[in-house]
Parts: C-alpha cells; structure tokens; sequence
C-alpha cells in the first residue's frame, strides 16, 4: 500500500506545476498535496490490478480521482459549509488563501481532473476514456457527491424529507461511498473487466463506503485532534445526522464491524494484500479506541 501511495504522490507533484497565476495553482497543490491515506486512488489501481491491467494505464485516472476528492475536502470545510479550520492536521485552504481562492482551488481541481484523464490517458482506449469521463462526471454531480452534500446540510438543520434512517442512507451512499465505488469502477474499467464483475467490486465499495462514514462518525464521537487532523465534536455540536446521533455508538461499532467483515468476504475472492491491509487497518483502529 505505502508503494502505491508514494507512487500517486509522485504523479500528483508532477501532474501540478506551479503556474501563473501561481495563487490558485499553491492553493489547488497546498491541500493536494498534503499527507494522506491516498484510499481512493489506491483502491482504483488496485482493482486494476487484480483484474490484470498495467496500473500505469490508470494512474492518470487515480490522481484526477484524488483531485476531485480534494476539491470535495476544500468546498466541505469553507464557513458556508462545515466550518473547520483544520484539514489533515493542517489549517484549512480558506484559512490559507482566502475563502474566494479555495472556492476557486476547488473548482479548479474539479475541471481539471477530467482534462488530466483525457490527456494522460495513453494506455486506455478511447471507449475507456469516454466511460470513465462519464463515470466521474456521473458520480461527482448532482446525483452523487453534491446530491449527498445537499442533503448533509439539509438535515442538520432539521430539514428532513425522508425519515432520518433514509436520509442517513442517502447522505452516506452520495457524500461518501460514491467516490470508493467511482474508484473501484474506473479501475474495473481500466482492466476491461465485465458489467458482473463491474459490479461486484461496486457492491463492495458501497459497503466499505459505508462502513468508512461510520467509522468517521464514531471517530468523531471518541477521538482527539491529534489522531484525525481536523475538529472533533463538530457533528454533535451542530445536531448533525450520523450514525451515532441516530442509533447510539454501540449499535454504531456493530454495524461498522459487519460491513467490514462483509467487505471481507467480497474481497477473498481475490488476491489483494492492498485491499486486506486497508481493512485491517480501519478495523484495527476502532478496535485500539
């Protein structure tokens, strides 16, 4: 796992020179490039491999999978949003750039991330190309990663409607699984796999992208600053709805624990020490708390 993100890291300098105007190239590289666990486009290449593709075929594809990642993370902490002063253990891209540049830098990563696969895409086909931009665009918008977004915001004010259980749902499968199932599904793309197998891997980040949410929600309900790198207490603070709030964090850690071991199942049938390291370590880390 460390190879693969040392890998995306390397890419991810490269693919981001510093230009004029250099304010909104160091805004969109500042939070790009800050450390992280790299799980999405990791898990992107991986499926790939696993499915016998050259990962360099894909990489392109995994960074832009990470920039539209980050532009999320950029857009969630602004004061309109979740209001967080720290990301990654670091102060906020609007508390480094101003709010108009980090709406901006999130902007700027969100467009070229595609323009970054059309590009640099060289080993895929042009039918590979076409699916994965439809995927990303699909995923990224209004019925995925902003539709999530929307409905986060809605219910911590209360505006519900749905009841709270399918609202929780819909914000965990939208703001959050979206982009693991994006992942896995580019990467399944990318090795030609077909739609079973498609959507096999689909099944399986759908679960560990709810189990990852409510891993943050629990997380969030018991850890330090320190150990995640941004505010603590936030969502309860600001009545927001999560997994904790809604079934209490006992209930919270049993469902976390059958969708891990579930993800379990549905990756044994492959060879992936990458794919086993990233549940043991998530599981690892509820069970150290």
């Amino acid at each position: 796992m460390k190879e693969l993100i040392d890998l995306v890291d390397k890419k991810l300098d490269e693919y981001m020179p510093v230009t004029y105007p250099e304010d909104i190239f160091k805004a969109m590289k500042y939070t790009l490039m800050l450390p992280g666990k790299r799980l999405r486009p990791v898990m992107c290449l991986e499926t790939a491999r696993i499915l016998g593709a050259d990962i360099s075929k894909v990489l392109p594809a995994a960074c832009a999978l990470e920039m539209l990642h980050v532009q999320s993370l950029i857009h969630d902490d602004l004061p309109c949003m979740d209001n967080d002063d720290f990301r990654r253990g670091k102060p906020s891209n609007h508390k480094v750039f101003g709010e108009a540049n980090a709406v901006l830098a999130g902007d700027a990563l969100l467009t070229f991330a595609p323009q970054l696969i059309i590009e640099k895409s060289k080993g895929l086909k042009e039918s590979q190309i076409l699916r994965i931009l439809h995927e990303y665009t699909r995923f990224a918008g209004a019925y995925g990663l902003i539709a999530g977004q929307v409905v986060d915001i809605e219910s911590e004010g209360g505006k519900l409607v749905k009841t709270p259980r399918e609202t929780l749902e819909f914000i965990h499968l939208n703001k959050t699984a979206v982009l693991f199932r994006l992942a896995v599904r580019i990467g399944a793309i990318a090795a030609e796999a077909d739609e079973k197998t498609i959507e096999e891997f689909d099944n399986f980040a759908k679960k560990f992208g709810l189990a990852f949410q409510i891993y943050d929600d629990i997380m969030d309900e018991i850890s330090s600053f320190e150990e995640l790198g941004k505010t603590v207490g936030k969502d309860k603070n600001s009545g927001k709805l999560t997994y904790v709030s809604l079934y209490g964090l006992e209930e919270a850690e049993s469902k976390f624990r059958n969708l891990i071991q579930e993800c379990y199942g549905i990756i044994s049938r492959y060879d992936s020490k990458v794919f086993n390291e990233i549940l043991d370590k998530l599981a690892e880390r509820i069970r150290s708390n």
